[in-house]
């Protein structure tokens, strides 16, 4: 695995809900992300990992659900930023799980094909062809990014480390970042949550 494969492999892995299979991987997380050449990536995810290794499990599963589950300027699901609740986005997420099926590769059951660590795992495993969703979602992932460091989150250092692996926005795209902030995307009402957790957009059970 190259090192820009692993380092999109750890941001996948960080970003994912600290269940108790990640949880019990937590030292060898770390060793991972050790393994990276002296970058400012490494440093960024050097640092969450000290966190999430020492942070108790509660407060870990606490803090993911507030960051990612009840904010929408910090949802994880990407074509939210780029469509909003409109038809588009139904078309989007369709045309993301038929390029994961050409790729075999398949999203964890009841998981939208949009939400950022499936994305992420994609990219690692495609390499350059496989990044062409982060690049389409580049504003909503600097979005993520500005709110994380807003609420003072750890996580901001792992969107940290994946903006730093992806192209830099230009002031075009920087002021549709602060527009999208301000604004919101798209609203059109179609039955798709904004930002509620895969448990209600898939009718699967609720996270632990």
């Amino acid at each position: 695995m190259t090192e820009r494969a692993l380092t999109l492999r750890l941001v996948s892995l960080l970003l994912s809900y600290p269940d108790s299979e990640l949880l019990a991987g937590r030292d060898e997380l770390t060793e991972a992300v050790r393994t990276l050449p002296d970058s400012p990536q490494r440093d960024r995810l050097l640092a969450f990992a000290g966190w999430f290794t020492a942070a108790a499990p509660e407060e870990l599963a606490r803090h993911y659900v507030e960051m990612f589950d009840l904010r929408r300027r910090s949802s994880l699901y990407l074509t939210y930023y780029l469509h909003g609740d409109t038809r588009r986005r139904g078309m989007a997420l369709l045309l993301l799980k038929q390029r994961y099926r050409v790729a075999g590769l398949v999203p964890p059951e009841g998981e939208l094909p949009d939400f950022l660590p499936v994305v992420c795992e994609f990219a690692a495993l495609e390499g350059t062809r496989g990044e062409a969703p982060l690049r389409q979602h580049r504003r909503g992932i600097e979005l993520i990014r500005t709110a994380l460091h807003d609420a003072g989150s750890p996580y901001a250092a792992v969107l940290d480390a994946l903006a730093a692996a992806l192209p830099e926005l230009s002031e075009q795209e920087r002021a549709e970042v602060a527009a999208l902030a301000l604004d919101g995307p798209p609203d059109e009402e179609v039955g798709l949550a904004p930002f509620a957790p895969p448990e209600y957009m898939c009718g699967t059970e609720s996270r632990a």
